[in-house]
């Protein structure tokens, strides 16, 4: 038969196995076929992959609309995701008001500009958020809501949130174990502690990247992931823990699943790469802070064997005028996804400290499982969504951030030689991105509803908006 395209002479990378020379077959959008090397077949489009090696399509399920530019960032942020390699994004919400009005402004924006599949998290603030959670599941396919943890009293007013308490934080993850596996992401912070220690900190006039990771040690980011497990274990809530970022949370979390399994961890490049120690004062802050090197190699080994599962950006589109302040007024995080996948392959697996395959499992098959897209997304299989990352293992260069294209015009990586990257991003069998270059059009990009319990069918509301 006669295939749409056909992947040639590369290495497949699979997220439970080891790496294999096959050819990939997309018909309609969809992987038809693997093929064995120089199988006969034809294609309308045959892509070389000679020396290459092909991954399923990556996701970064953790990056932020609303801090750059409100309306172009679905360009620009999608542009900046497909020259990472990823074919699926998901995104952060963080309002007060009701998501109807939320859900439709932005996908008013999105439709006609994305680049690739993108879906939204909602985060959870108020009592309005309590009740319609349900609603938000039927109704708009979204099946994963954050809370904060530290927005307790005035901390979450910089973003129109109001402060809730644990009260609040039981009964959502008892409405969520009451839907199904909704996935609550907590954020992790005991901000009682950070404040009082902020405080004493700049009344002593400390002012450094080392002082902003004090501010905010270790303790306060365990201590609550405990909590959040022990909570979520009484109300059989399933929880996610964003940005893990030292090796005494790891070690909770570790312990803590020996007794209740359906507690997830994500880390992001910016822990794996960079400690407290950093010579880039405020640019380098975050929330988490960067910590210490043994912090570094835990969150390595942790990723290693599988006890992190998913590596994703905590992307946020600002631009560098927002760090260049001092380190108590300046901003928190960084753009990040376009350098996710070069990270991964450059100081882990050419330092042997991570295999392809579970690179590939944190990139792919992991966040698609956790957060409820994998009956199309995260693998190489017949009937699944034609998304591949076509990779050169062994391309290097510094992150451009000007050629890489985010409303961001700064990268942590910008004089740090990355071994590894994307040379095309295939969605749903279109080209995205080849060779550095965006050759998709803007709102070929797909709204992916999702459903709990894993079966098709699109969300009841607003259909007009997502198809």
């Amino acid at each position: 038969m006669e295939f749409d395209i056909i992947v040639r002479n590369g290495t497949v990378v699979f997220p439970d196995r080891a790496p294999e020379r096959m050819d990939v077959a997309i018909q309609g959008g969809k992987f038809a076929a693997l093929l064995d090397p120089g199988q006969a077949c034809t294609a309308r489009k045959v892509i070389d992959a000679t020396g290459q090696h092909v991954f399923p399509g990556l996701i970064d399920c953790h990056l932020h609309f609303g801090f750059g530019e409100k309306i172009t960032e679905y360009t620009t942020e999608t542009v900046y995701a497909a020259q990472g390699g990823m074919s699926t994004i998901l995104a952060y919400f963080l309002n007060n008001e009701a998501y109807d009005a939320v859900f439709t402004r932005e996908m008013g924006h999105a439709k006609s500009r994305c680049h690739v599949d993108y879906g939204f998290h909602f985060s959870t603030a108020n009592e309005l958020h309590l009740q319609e959670l349900g609603r938000y599941v039927r109704e708009f396919g979204v099946t994963s809501f954050k809370y904060f943890m530290n927005f307790k009293g005035e901390e979450g007013r910089y973003l129109g949130l109001d402060g809730t308490d644990d009260g609040y934080f039981y009964d959502l993850l008892e409405a969520a174990a009451k839907l199904g596996n909704v996935m609550v992401v907590c954020h992790t912070e005991n901000i009682e502690i950070v404040n009082r220690t902020r405080r004493k900190l700049q009344q002593e006039g400390r002012d450094t990247l080392r002082d902003w990771s004090r501010s905010k040690p270790a303790f306060t980011e365990s201590e609550n992931l405990l909590r959040a497990a022990h909570f979520a274990e009484h109300t059989g809530a399933h929880i996610y823990i964003p940005h893990v970022s030292s090796a005494l949370a790891v070690a909770e979390a570790r312990r803590y699943r020996e007794r209740y399994a359906n507690v997830f961890l994500e880390t992001c490049p910016h822990y794996l790469t960079h400690t407290e120690d950093a010579d880039i004062g405020s640019i380098g802050k975050a929330n988490p802070p960067f910590r210490t090197q043994a912090d570094v190699d835990a969150l390595w080994a942790a990723l290693a064997d599988g006890t992190i599962e998913v590596v994703a950006s905590d992307h946020v589109p600002r631009k560098r005028a927002t760090k260049e302040k001092g380190i108590w007024q300046a901003s928190q995080g960084f753009p990040g996804t376009a350098t996710i996948l070069p990270v991964l392959l450059s100081e882990g697996y050419h330092k042997g400290r991570i295999s392809l395959a579970r690179i590939c499992d944190a990139l792919t098959a992991a966040p698609a499982r956790i957060f409820h897209i994998a009956d199309r997304k995260g693998h190489i299989r017949t009937g699944y969504d034609g998304d591949l990352t076509i990779v050169d293992l062994n391309l290097e260069k510094v992150a451009d951030p000007a050629a890489l294209g985010s409303y961001s015009d700064y990268s942590l990586y910008e004089k740090w030689p990355l071994r590894g990257w994307p040379v095309m991003t295939i969605v749903r069998g279109e080209v995205v991105m080849d060779h550095g270059k965006i050759v998709g059009q803007p709102g070929y990009g797909k709204y992916l509803e999702r459903r709990i319990d894993g079966s098709p069918g699109a969300p009841t509301c607003l259909p007009s908006l997502i198809n």
